[in-house]
């Protein structure tokens, strides 16, 4: 059977498997939290570690680094992707005059921002320092705003897909880009030195949870409406 198209009318299915998945990835999340924050000591030892191979890696093979380098600083930016999430939100306003899920968008997106930025703040955590760097960043190490930001986008936009019946090639195309995407961009900010692999896998984690609890939400308040 043909799949229905990308334009067909929303139905958002209950908050069920959204639960699930943030139930699942919860306590990791705030366990690496706890541990990167006390600074526990096999973390630290095994972040050092990797840190320092693909650093090495990183000087001894400068193409592959210039190719992240652009990867991360313009394909994978957070600004980027949150301009991809500033279409998605043109058009669910533009072409199905749905003014909520817009503005349910755009606040998850920017709660996803705060989130990360607040616990940037609070940890505090300092990011790798190397007497031959090969890229630069700013601010405070952990959680990846790189990470983060694309793991929250990537989620949104494939939720988004499945909610108006996305069509099957359509679907599997925007999959293959958004674990390409979410999975390389973390891997360029450790190649290129300016992140401790847990902060990585700490925005991985975040950003699910986050997608997670928000469509979570979304759902629940929908099904409520529903109701009325």
């Amino acid at each position: 059977m043909h799949s229905p198209p990308v334009d067909s009318p929303p139905h958002a299915p209950g908050p069920g498997i959204a639960v699930r998945v943030a139930a699942a990835v919860a306590l990791p999340s705030v366990l690496l939290l706890v541990l990167v924050a006390m600074s526990w000591d096999p973390l630290i030892a095994l972040d050092g570690d990797i840190a320092r191979t693909t650093h090495r890696w990183a000087v001894d093979d400068p193409d592959t680094t210039q190719t992240f380098r652009i990867l991360t600083d313009w394909v994978w930016d957070p600004w980027a992707m949150r301009a991809l999430c500033a279409v998605a939100v043109l058009w669910l306003v533009l072409h199905h005059s749905a003014w909520w899920l817009a503005l349910w968008l755009t606040a998850t997106c920017v709660l996803g921002t705060l989130l990360q930025q607040g616990l940037k703040a609070a940890v505090d955590r300092k990011r790798p320092v190397w007497p031959d760097p090969v890229d630069s960043a700013h601010f405070a190490a952990y959680p990846s705003g790189h990470a983060m930001t694309a793991t929250v986008v990537c989620g949104l936009m494939l939720w988004l897909l499945n909610l108006y019946g996305a069509g099957r090639v359509l679907w599997r195309i925007a999959l293959t880009l958004s674990v390409v995407s979410v999975l390389g961009v973390g891997l360029t900010r450790i190649w290129l030195g300016v992140h401790w692999s847990s902060d990585v896998l700490g925005g991985w984690l975040l950003g699910v949870l986050a997608v997670a609890v928000a469509v979570a939400s979304y759902t629940r308040f929908q099904g409520t409406a529903e109701l009325r």
